[in-house]
């Protein structure tokens, strides 16, 4: 899988090494395979709000919104490019202070559960966001951060 990290945020980033990471885990603990690439986009509260008004028609900047690609009949899986996230960098500043936990950890927790959406999962359900939140949970177990849920 190929990482394209765009900016567009001036925040204080997590090294794309790290991004690679926590997407690679991701995909490796759903024992799936992916070769397309994955944009993660990093974006300021306007471009956050716009985009969650826009896609979600919801008001204000959310923390990491998830758009899987959508391909025209015909053309092989492997091909495909995974989707991208959007991830906005004060919202997830803010988050982190509020649930007091540091911002690498939300971070890795954001692009785990952008991921995880990526590859199928929701949490519309009760049933569907236990689930989701048992294979967070794990995933960043995996990768040496707590349970964001405790």
């Amino acid at each position: 899988m190929e990482l394209i990290l765009q900016p567009q945020s001036k925040t204080a980033l997590p090294e794309p090494q790290q991004f690679q990471q926590w997407a690679e885990e991701t995909i490796a603990a759903m024992d799936q395979e992916v070769l397309g690439e994955l944009v993660v986009r990093i974006v300021d509260e306007e471009e956050g709000a716009a985009l969650n008004q826009q896609y979600r028609q919801k008001r204000g900047a959310t923390n990491v919104l998830s758009f899987p690609f959508e391909a025209p009949p015909g053309i092989p899986a492997e091909e495909l490019p995974l989707g991208d996230l959007v991830i906005c960098a004060p919202v997830i500043a803010r988050e982190a202070v509020e649930q007091q936990k540091t911002e690498v950890a939300h971070w890795a927790h954001m692009v785990v559960h952008g991921m995880l959406h990526l590859l199928g999962m929701d949490h519309i359900t009760s049933a569907e966001a236990e689930e989701m939140e048992r294979c967070e949970i794990e995933i960043l177990q995996q990768l040496g951060f707590d349970n964001p849920y405790a």
